[in-house]
């Protein structure tokens, strides 16, 4: 599981401190795990299924997909979430603004990322 735990941790991007943080342990938790020294216990591999969605039993014995299927909807809850929960302000007053936006302000957001591509 300690490899599991860290390929997750890095497909999603995540410092071991900041993983820890999302799981409600310490970063030396995290790496105490990852290199073997320590067993997830039953409650972080609970709150790691909650927090990011992960398959139960892909965390525990490597069969089925990474993750749990999601609507768009539970996808973009979940997103929201991890930002609101994170400690990058610019992410969070980010989602703030654009909850703020008129419909005018949608569709001058939209032609700008439109002219992007």
């Amino acid at each position: 599981m300690n490899e599991r735990l860290k390929e997750l941790r890095n497909y999603l991007g995540l410092s071991q401190e900041a993983f820890g943080e999302s799981v409600g342990v310490t970063k030396a938790a995290i790496s105490r795990i990852e290199s073997g020294i320590n067993s997830l216990s039953d409650r972080m591999i609970l709150s790691i299924v909650t927090q990011h969605n992960v398959n139960e039993d892909w965390l525990r014995t490597g069969s089925g997909e990474m993750f749990n299927k999601m609507s768009e909807d539970e996808e973009l809850d979940l997103y929201v979430g991890r930002i609101s929960g994170g400690a990058d302000e610019f992410k969070k007053n980010l989602i703030k603004t654009l909850c703020k936006l008129s419909e005018d302000e949608w569709d001058v957001l939209k032609k700008i990322i439109s002219e992007m591509k």
